[in-house]
């Protein structure tokens, strides 16, 4: 188990742009393919080398558990057929204007949390999709819980500025123990820099030492020697 840091088109915010689960790894094909690779050996995923709608920012438009993902409208077939090649889970493609799946649900394996903005029956489509429980809320009293945090099966990570009573939702849906904390040298915005799973955390090559000790503690990763 161990933390790594990486950046992705040179950026330290790579949350935007992958998405990782228990047993996959979205990550856009214009990263080098050694380099993809190197990053789901990592997280012991399998990789799915794939844009979204010929967009990078993969981890913004989409969300996953081990279950199933969310697609936004405008995903290709090409990149559906990607995802099909490893996972084998419910595939939804969300046919709403609303694009940014990965900003607006917080999910694992367990439970996720939503955007409450979103309507009754998108809701369900998420649960079911994933197979969990999704309850509406709120994470530093803002909505889009998925940009906000980071939630493993071991544990989860939130925006330093989280309240008791998010606190205790996240706890009571996502059945994991939460911690607050920021990425990339003070961004309270956790799930923008820092993708992983119980295996591993990725995060973003500006998060530093007392950052990466609060996520190893968080996630139930520890740091990888250097």
């Amino acid at each position: 188990m161990a933390i790594y840091l990486a950046s992705l088109f040179g950026s330290a915010s790579i949350g935007v742009y992958s998405l990782a689960t228990e047993n996959m790894l979205v990550l856009p094909k214009f990263i080098p393919l050694k380099k993809a690779e190197r990053i789901g050996n990592w997280l012991k995923v399998k990789l799915v080398h794939t844009t979204i709608g010929g967009s990078i920012l993969v981890g913004a438009l989409t969300c996953a558990n081990s279950n199933g993902i969310i697609l936004p409208h405008f995903v290709r077939d090409d990149e559906i057929k990607a995802i099909k090649s490893i996972f084998d889970g419910n595939i939804t493609v969300m046919e709403t204007k609303k694009t940014a799946y990965g900003n607006m649900v917080l999910a694992n394996d367990h439970g996720a949390i939503v955007d409450p903005r979103l309507k009754a029956s998108e809701i369900r489509k998420i649960a079911d999709t994933l197979d969990v429980e999704a309850v509406p809320g709120e994470i530093a009293q803002l909505p889009y819980v998925g940009s906000l945090a980071i939630a493993t099966n071991k544990g989860l990570l939130a925006h330093p500025l989280l309240k008791e009573g998010e606190r205790k939702l996240l706890e009571d849906v996502l059945k994991v123990p939460v911690d607050v904390g920021t990425i990339n040298c003070g961004i309270p915005y956790v799930g923008t820099g820092l993708i992983g799973n119980s295996h591993a955390a990725v995060a973003g090559s500006l998060t530093t030492g007392p950052e990466m000790f609060i996520i190893g503690h968080a996630l139930g990763v520890v740091k990888e020697d250097e």
